[in-house]
């Protein structure tokens, strides 16, 4: 299956479902040796979160990643701990933990920003 939802469409609801997203990457950061993803379609943004020691593998694929490379992440939806919610997003209460990471598509550096975050 390409993908079981959208990236907009999660919420603290699907906590605990395992689901399957797809898009473009939008950002990413490392935090204290974990990977934090950014992934957004057409309809929204959810971010993905990556543990190398219970996951190797999608850890080393996420950490290749590049902005605008489209990937396939499936796992688990978790709530964020409560002091890390973003209400500036729909989705900033969950997190998607990456179990599988799949490269769909990468891409050559653009010469313009595709997506910004600001206004």
């Amino acid at each position: 299956m390409y993908k079981t939802h959208t990236c907009g469409e999660l919420r603290a609801s699907h906590a605990g479902q395992t689901v399957t997203l797809a898009g473009w990457v939008h950002n990413f950061r490392t935090f204290g040796g974990v990977v934090f993803l950014v992934l957004r379609d057409r309809f929204g943004i959810t971010q993905i979160v990556t543990n190398p020691e219970l996951f190797p593998e999608a850890a080393k694929t996420v950490e290749g990643l590049k902005n605008e490379w489209v990937v396939q992440v499936t796992g688990p939806v978790r709530m964020r701990p409560t002091d890390q919610f973003n209400p500036k997003m729909p989705t900033g209460e969950i997190e998607l933990e990456a179990h599988e990471v799949t490269v769909l598509n990468p891409a050559k550096a653009l010469p313009f920003v595709v997506s910004r975050d600001d206004e």
